[in-house]
């Protein structure tokens, strides 16, 4: 009878009768908490590797609270409406990074930054991070996959712009992610096992490419560095061996919040954006660091399961992009700041000082959450 009476209802009837509160505001709980947990657990380390400094903390959690409005905000959006702007929102993002490149704020060298006196300074490429996949699962969910080597050649296109804007600022852990999140769409989206052979095989001579006439020199002492960071204990090396003696003099439980020399001495350089897990492995040990890992482990996972349960093509595309692209994130500033990668300059998510890249992956989240609970509810019978 039940069930008889349930088919005469619309999807939205439904959903009204048997979602939870969260559902009904399109929220999803697993990663709300998680996230709400990392955004604790950031603020509670900022404040130590800042050296106490309350306004950068307070400004960090005034970024995290805006990040969560916006996120909460997108959840509220049917992934389709999203699809619609998606075009929209890249061409704008597009034009922001030719205004960087023309006008931009330099600042320690770089010029990746709009700056309007006295109301806001952000920096354009950060926005791409959501944009830049959004965008090839946008064309992509409108073809027959796997894409034929004409729209994958569009497909790459539509990457490399700006890609290559964004290497110009220069940011090149910046760009690198939006070509990997670029990349995720192609590769869920099926690409052929043969183009990415290829892409693997031409890795090499792209990579001489890139030495000769796309690094810059500090770029490139960079790789030396990390290939040998003895080599100049005192200069280009300093930063990664003082990390690596941070991370290593924590030992399994730490010495405590606030109790961690290297950071509170000066020894550790940019303690409170890139290199801020070192400050955290020193005052709470391999402990510490493991729970923070299980935390993204448990964000990555939720991730993945929206991907697998996606019911549009548009949203297991994106969905899969955004969560292999935060893994991405995680897994390049642990394997710098360790040294088992070259510093490409990528801040430790949610953890890292930085209020524009803070909102950027809530958004990301948010468009999560949206793919996720904007599901069409199936009536059980």
């Amino acid at each position: 009878m039940t069930a008889n009476f349930d088919r005469t209802l619309s999807d939205e009837d439904v959903f009204r009768r048997r979602a939870t509160f969260l559902q009904r505001i399109h929220v999803d709980g697993p990663l709300l908490l998680l996230l709400l947990i990392l955004g604790a657990v950031g603020l509670t380390v900022l404040y130590s590797a800042s050296g106490r400094n309350w306004d950068l903390v307070s400004k960090q959690a005034m970024s995290f609270g805006l990040g969560i409005g916006l996120m909460l905000l997108i959840a509220q959006i049917e992934p389709r409406f999203m699809a619609r702007w998606v075009p929209l929102g890249y061409l704008g993002g597009v034009v922001l990074l030719i205004v960087v490149d023309i006008m931009g704020h330099n600042a320690m060298g770089a010029t990746r930054w709009i700056n309007i006196p006295g109301v806001i300074r952000f920096q354009p490429s950060e926005f791409m991070k959501i944009f830049m996949p959004a965008t090839i699962a946008w064309y992509l969910s409108g073809r027959n996959l796997p894409a034929s080597l004409k729209h994958t050649a569009i497909a790459l296109a539509l990457i490399l712009v700006p890609f290559v804007l964004i290497v110009r600022q220069p940011d090149l852990g910046t760009s690198l992610l939006i070509l990997a999140s670029g990349a995720f769409v192609l590769f869920i989206g099926g690409l052929r096992w043969l183009w990415i052979g290829g892409a693997v095989a031409a890795v090499v001579p792209v990579a001489i490419g890139m030495w000769y006439f796309v690094m810059h020199d500090y770029q490139k002492q960079r790789v030396l560095t990390f290939l040998d960071p003895e080599s100049d204990p005192l200069g280009s090396g300093w930063n990664i061996i003082q990390s690596k003696a941070a991370i290593g003099s924590g030992g399994i439980f730490g010495k405590g919040w606030l109790m961690g020399t290297q950071s509170h001495l000066d020894f550790l350089p940019e303690s409170h954006t890139d290199f801020i897990i070192a400050v955290l492995a020193e005052e709470f040990g391999m402990v510490g660091v493991s729970l923070l890992v299980l935390l993204y482990t448990l964000l990555i996972a939720r991730g993945l399961i929206i991907t697998v349960r996606a019911q549009t093509l548009f949203g297991k595309l994106l969905a899969g992009a955004l969560t292999m692209t935060f893994f991405v994130y995680v897994f390049v500033n642990i394997g710098m700041v360790s040294g088992l990668l070259p510093i490409v300059g990528v801040p430790l998510p949610f953890i890292s000082y930085g209020g524009t890249s803070l909102v950027t992956l809530l958004s990301g989240f948010g468009v999560l959450m949206s793919i996720h609970t904007h599901r069409k509810w199936i009536a059980q019978v």
